[in-house]
């Protein structure tokens, strides 16, 4: 899933750069192969400290040109300020999951993450709320990488498994019962003696017939 913030990231960028986009609302290919930033760079002036810009905000002052700016100042204007607060609304949602009570979690952070990020982009203010796998650029991804569905025991609460677990220890211990076990092998033998099976076959068979016979009288 860290494809689709990847994607969503590009669109964002685009947006400032005005780069042309595809009828579907894709960001061109020649956007995707960004040049590696060196260090130097990022950090072209060693002796001012870095600072953290506020969380929402973009630093005082004008923003430079995306075009001709430096990746820092980029990073503190145009990708900052949309990036932090989905991370803070990303670990107030991992807090809501419990993810930090729990080894397993079927909380997927990337998942938040692109689904924020995607509600949120300025280009779909006036639009209703679209959840994860209605995403276009998610449901084409998909497509061709589909995901393993997820462990019902990640999808249960609690209670809800140790209600589970409950209703069938005790199941298994009315079954072990001596009684219990009389009457089902009384009822397996029933079953054979009488083919019961057999009957059960049948009558399906001549209920399907009835229902075909009316079907064609009605046509």
């Amino acid at each position: 899933m860290y494809f689709f913030i990847f994607f969503l990231l590009l669109e964002h960028e685009a947006q400032f750069l005005g780069v042309p986009q595809s009828k579907q609302g894709s960001v061109p290919l020649e956007r995707a192969k960004l040049q590696p930033l060196l260090m130097e760079q990022l950090f072209s002036d060693p002796a001012t400290q870095y600072r953290v810009p506020t969380l929402g905000e973009a630093p005082s002052g004008d923003p430079p040109d995306p075009k001709k700016c430096s990746p820092r100042e980029y990073l503190e204007f145009y990708i900052f300020p949309v990036l932090l607060p989905g991370l803070a609304a990303l670990v107030e949602e991992a807090e809501k999951e419990k993810c930090f009570e729990g080894k397993r979690t079927k909380f997927i952070p990337s998942d938040f993450l692109t689904e924020w990020l995607y509600n949120k982009n300025p280009k779909r203010k006036d639009e209703s709320f679209t959840e994860l796998f209605s995403i276009p650029f998610v449901k084409d991804w998909l497509k061709d990488h589909p995901r393993p569905p997820i462990p019902l025991s990640l999808l249960i609460s609690e209670e809800e498994a140790s209600i589970l677990i409950q209703s069938f220890w005790r199941g298994y211990r009315v079954r072990c019962d001596s009684e219990i076990q009389e009457l089902r092998q009384w009822q397996k033998k029933l079953r054979q003696e009488r083919h019961i099976t057999e009957v059960v076959k049948k009558f399906w068979i001549k209920q399907e017939a009835k229902v075909g016979s009316k079907s064609e009288e009605l046509d």
